[in-house]
C-alpha cells in the first residue's frame, strides 16, 4: 500500500476534475485510477468525491482531505529538493488566512516581495476578518492582530499594532474637541463591530490610571477601511488602530485626540500549528516577515 501514491492519484483527480482526465495525466488505465480511490475511501471510512460520468466533485471531508494531501505532497517535493540540492530553492503551496485591510495594505506588498525571491513559490491566500481554524481548513499559517488566548498554535510575533484617537477637523469644528476621556460620551463614535465591546473604549489616562468610557455609537461596522472614511468625512470620533489613520492623519483628513493618553495596543503575530517539521517555505516566510515589520512600523514612522 503506497500511501503517497494515493494522495497523488486524489489530487489529480481534484485538481483534473474527473477520474478519465486524471488517468491521462498519470498515464495509468482509468480502471487502475477508480479502484485506487474506491480503496482509499474504503480505508478512510469516508467519501471523498461526488463522481459523474464527466465530473468528480468534492464532498466536506474530501475538501478537508484535499488541502492536507496537497501539502503533504508538497513538504515531501520539498525534502526530496533539500536533499539533492545543498541550497535548494524555497519551493511549495503557502495557503494563508490574512485580516483583510491589514493583509491587503502592509501584508500583501511583502508577499509580492517574498515571491520574487522564491519564484518557485506558491501562495494561496484568503483575506478576511473572520476567525479561521487552522488545521481543519488546511491552513500553513495565519496573520491575527489580537490579544492571542492560550491555544495549541505557535504564535510569533511580528508587530505592534497601536490604536488612536481621532476626528475630522469639519466634525471638530461643529462639536468641539474633547479635552478629557469623559468628554467622549458627548461625542458620537464610529466603532467596529468585530469587538467583543465595540461602545467601550479603554485608556490609560496621563496619571498612568487605567480608565474607560461608553460611547455613544452612531455608526458601527466591521470593515476598518469603511469607518476611516466615515471619521475623515465627518461623522463622528473613531478609536482605530494607526495602520488605517495613518495616512489620514499625515494629510490633515484626520486629527488626533488626547494623544497624552495610551489607548489599546495588541501585536500581529503569525501563527501556525505546531509540527515536528516546519516546512521550509513557511519557516522562510515567517522569517521574512519578521525581518520586514521588525522595529517601528513603518505607519507609524510615515504618520510622525
Amino acid at each position: 500500500m503506497d500511501r503517497f501514491a494515493d494522495l497523488n492519484m486524489f489530487v489529480a483527480v481534484v485538481d483534473s476534475g474527473s477520474i478519465s482526465a486524471a488517468a491521462e495525466r498519470l498515464e495509468v488505465a482509468k480502471s487502475a485510477v477508480s479502484r485506487r480511490l474506491a480503496n482509499l475511501e474504503a480505508r478512510l471510512g469516508a467519501e471523498l468525491l461526488h463522481r459523474t460520468t464527466r465530473r468528480a466533485t468534492l464532498t466536506d471531508s474530501g475538501r478537508a482531505f484535499h488541502e492536507r494531501a496537497k501539502n503533504i505532497l508538497a513538504d515531501l517535493e520539498e525534502a526530496e529538493q533539500a536533499v539533492s540540492q545543498a541550497h535548494g530553492a524555497v519551493r511549495g503551496r503557502l495557503k494563508i488566512a490574512l485580516p483583510l485591510a491589514f493583509g491587503i495594505k502592509h501584508v500583501g506588498p511583502l508577499i509580492n516581495e517574498f515571491l520574487a525571491l522564491h519564484p518557485a513559490v506558491e501562495f494561496d491566500l484568503d483575506f478576511n476578518d473572520r476567525r479561521v481554524d487552522l488545521i481543519q481548513e488546511g491552513f500553513d499559517l495565519a496573520i491575527r492582530i489580537a490579544k492571542l488566548p492560550d491555544s495549541s498554535l505557535i504564535a510569533r510575533k511580528l508587530a505592534p499594532v497601536r490604536s488612536a484617537l481621532c476626528a475630522s477637523p469639519d466634525y471638530l469644528a461643529h462639536h468641539g474637541t474633547p479635552k478629557r476621556a469623559a468628554d467622549l460620551a458627548q461625542h458620537a463614535a464610529l466603532v467596529y463591530s468585530n469587538l467583543a465591546n465595540p461602545g467601550i473604549w479603554s485608556f490609560v489616562g496621563p496619571d498612568g490610571q487605567p480608565g474607560s468610557v461608553q460611547v455613544p455609537v452612531r455608526l458601527r461596522a466591521n470593515n476598518g477601511d469603511f469607518l476611516t472614511l466615515a471619521a475623515i468625512a465627518g461623522q463622528g470620533v473613531i478609536l482605530h488602530p494607526t495602520f488605517y489613520l495613518s495616512d489620514a492623519i499625515r494629510t490633515g483628513e484626520l486629527v488626533p485626540l488626547l494623544t497624552d493618553h495610551a489607548w489599546p495596543e495588541v501585536n500581529a503575530y503569525a501563527l501556525y500549528p505546531p509540527t515536528r517539521h516546519l516546512s521550509r517555505r513557511v519557516r522562510a516566510f515567517v522569517d521574512f516577515l519578521a525581518e520586514k515589520l521588525a522595529g517601528e512600523p513603518d505607519w507609524d514612522r510615515r504618520m510622525r
